[in-house]
C-alpha cells in the first residue's frame, strides 16, 4: 500500500513505528495544497489538524482509500465527504497529560517572565529585570472542565490557587468534588480570573465564544492561555486587547493559520508567550500516534478497520 505521512516536522515518523512491508513517503514541510504530492497515495497519515481534508481535496485524490489522523477527533476532516469518496477514516490513541503540561509551562512562563529573563541571560543583559506574579492565592479560571480542564485545575490547586470553572453545560455537582467553584457565566469567569485557560472542544457553539465583550471582562493584570483551539477566541479582538495592553498578556499554542505567517502581528507583541502548537508533541504521544497508525493500516488491509471515526 502506498502511504504518505504529512507534516512530519521533526522527521520522527519512521523511527517511532515499524513500517516494514509498506511503501512510505514522508513529507516534512507543510504543504498548503498537498494534492499533487499525494496523487499516488492510497493511504495518508496526518498529524492532528495540520492539513485540512475537505470535499475538494478528497475529490482530487481518487486513489485515496484510507485516511489516518492522530487522535480520535479531527475537526478539519470532512467525514461526510470521506464517506462519499469511499475513504475510510481512522484515528489513534492520544494522552491527556502532554497538553496539560504545556498549559502549565505557558502559565509559569508568563507568571515568571521566563522568556524575557532567559533572553537577557544569553544576551548579557541585566541580572534580574522583572518581578514575578505569585500563583498562590490567585484565581485560575477554567473555560471548560473536561479531562484536560480538570487536570489543569488540580495542578492549580496544588499551587494554592483558587480555581473556578465554567462551560455551557457545566454543573456545580461536577466541579465541587474537585474543590472548584462554578462561575455563573463566561463573563463572570473571566472577570474573576488572574489566569484564564481555555479547554473547550471547537464546535459551532464555541467558535468565537471568547469575543471582544468577553475579553473586556478580563482585568488589566490578567493573562489568557489557549492550548485548545484558536477559533474559540476571536483573533482580532485578542490582538486588540494585547496591542493596547488591556490585559497583561497571553500564552498561546494554537493559531488560526498554522504555521503562523512570519508577518503575523502576534509575532511582534512582547506580551505574547507562544509555542508552535506543541501541546501534544511529546515522545510518548508520537510513539502512540505512529505505532497505532501502522496498526490501522494493517487492520484496513486485513478487511477489519479499527478505530474508525
Amino acid at each position: 500500500m502506498r502511504c504518505a505521512v504529512l507534516d512530519d516536522y521533526q522527521g520522527v515518523a519512521l523511527a517511532n513505528a515499524d513500517w516494514s512491508g509498506l511503501d512510505v513517503t514522508v513529507l516534512r514541510e507543510h504543504l498548503d495544497d498537498p494534492a499533487d504530492a499525494l496523487a499516488e497515495a492510497e493511504c495518508v497519515v496526518i498529524m492532528r489538524e495540520r492539513t485540512p481534508f475537505d470535499a475538494a481535496l478528497f475529490a482530487r485524490l481518487p486513489r485515496l482509500r484510507l485516511l489516518i489522523t492522530s487522535g480520535m477527533r479531527n475537526a478539519s476532516i470532512d467525514l461526510a465527504a470521506a464517506r462519499a469518496h469511499g475513504v475510510t477514516v481512522c484515528g489513534t490513541g492520544s494522552a491527556k497529560t502532554p497538553p496539560t503540561e504545556l498549559t502549565w509551562a505557558l502559565i509559569l512562563g508568563l507568571a515568571r517572565h521566563l522568556a524575557v529573563e532567559n533572553a537577557a541571560f544569553h544576551a548579557g543583559g541585566p541580572w534580574q529585570s522583572t518581578v514575578g506574579v505569585d500563583l498562590a492565592g490567585r484565581t485560575l479560571g477554567l473555560l471548560g472542565f473536561g479531562n484536560l480542564g480538570k487536570a489543569v485545575g488540580r495542578v492549580g490547586r496544588a499551587f494554592g490557587m483558587d480555581v473556578v470553572a465554567w462551560s455551557p453545560n457545566l454543573t456545580a455537582e461536577r466541579v465541587e468534588p474537585e474543590g472548584v467553584r462554578l462561575a455563573s457565566g463566561l463573563h463572570d469567569l473571566l472577570g474573576q480570573s488572574d489566569f484564564a485557560s481555555v479547554h473547550l472542544v471547537l464546535s459551532d457553539r464555541t467558535r468565537g465564544l471568547v469575543d471582544a465583550a468577553a475579553l473586556a471582562c478580563l482585568k488589566p493584570s490578567a493573562f489568557l492561555v489557549n492550548t485548545s483551539r484558536a477559533p474559540i477566541v476571536d483573533s482580532e479582538a485578542l490582538l486588540e486587547v494585547l496591542r493596547e495592553k488591556r490585559i497583561a498578556g497571553a500564552g498561546l499554542d494554537v493559531f488560526e493559520v498554522e504555521p503562523l505567517p512570519l508577518t503575523d502581528e502576534l509575532r511582534t507583541l512582547p506580551n505574547v508567550l507562544a509555542t508552535p502548537h506543541l501541546g501534544y508533541v511529546t515522545e510518548a504521544n508520537y510513539r502512540t500516534y505512529f505505532t497505532e497508525a501502522v496498526e490501522d493500516i494493517h487492520a484496513f488491509l486485513a478487511g477489519e478497520p479499527i478505530r474508525q471515526l
